[in-house]
């Protein structure tokens, strides 16, 4: 399993939001370039970034310190929030980034996806960012009558390789993961399928290790010392590949 310690941006600062409310912003690293590189002392090979002010209005006023991080560090970096157009896509990939991950646009224009993926393949994963079982879009403000695992099929049959998939009632809560969601996603889909929100202990590491999943976001657990990353990149025998 890949471990993905994350940094959302805003205002180029390293944030965290409480359940995608941006009401409830705690600023952790006014440099974000500096918890990357703490990053990959403790081991991890890929970093998972949002551009919150991105998801919300789909423009990237934080592209600078994307392309820092992709450049001043061995990270592979996968990007999220406000893709929505081919030209974004080719922007951070040129920019050094390795995956972009398509989010609201991938509801709201289907058609997007299969461009993106017929041009850069593995290079683009899905955010299925679900709330109460329905696919939510623009920064978490909307939510869809998309229902997540019918989205998610449709995503695999569109040929995306790597589905992010969070869980918004425990992004940020420290309450745990949503194990029986990630189960039932294995269980069903033939895809890379990264866990995203509430990865808020060891315990939850070593239980989605257990899974075989692809991958796990770390990202308030970081923050407050609630996980070790270090520790966590060895649990999970971190794979580069």
């Amino acid at each position: 399993m890949i471990i993905l310690p994350a940094i959302d941006l805003y205002d180029q600062k390293a944030v965290r939001l409480y359940k995608g409310d941006y009401r409830q912003m705690t600023v952790y690293d006014e440099h974000p370039i500096h918890t990357a590189r703490l990053f990959e002392e403790a081991g991890a090979t890929w970093i998972h970034m949002v551009d919150l002010e991105g998801a919300k209005d789909g423009t990237t006023p934080n592209m600078d310190v994307v392309e820092q991080i992709a450049h001043e560090t061995s990270l592979h970096v996968e990007i999220g929030g406000g893709i929505r157009s081919m030209g974004i896509i080719k922007r951070y990939l040129d920019a050094g980034v390795a995956r972009v991950i398509i989010g609201t646009a991938a509801v709201t224009d289907p058609d997007f996806v299969d461009q993106a993926v017929a041009a850069y393949g593995g290079h683009i994963a899905v955010g299925a960012d679900a709330r109460d079982g329905f696919i939510a879009t623009h920064g978490w403000m909307e939510t869809s009558g998309k229902p997540l695992m019918d989205f998610c099929h449709e995503m695999e049959n569109k040929g995306v390789s790597t589905i992010i998939c969070t869980d918004i009632s425990k992004d940020g809560a420290m309450q745990g993961t949503n194990r029986a969601l990630y189960r039932q996603m294995l269980k069903e889909l033939s895809l890379n399928i990264v866990a995203s929100g509430g990865v808020s202990s060891m315990e939850d590491v070593r239980a989605l290790n257990d899974t075989g999943i692809y991958g796990a976001i770390i990202g308030k657990a970081y923050y407050t010392g609630a996980i070790d990353l270090a520790e966590a990149v060895r649990l999970a025998q971190e794979d580069t590949k």
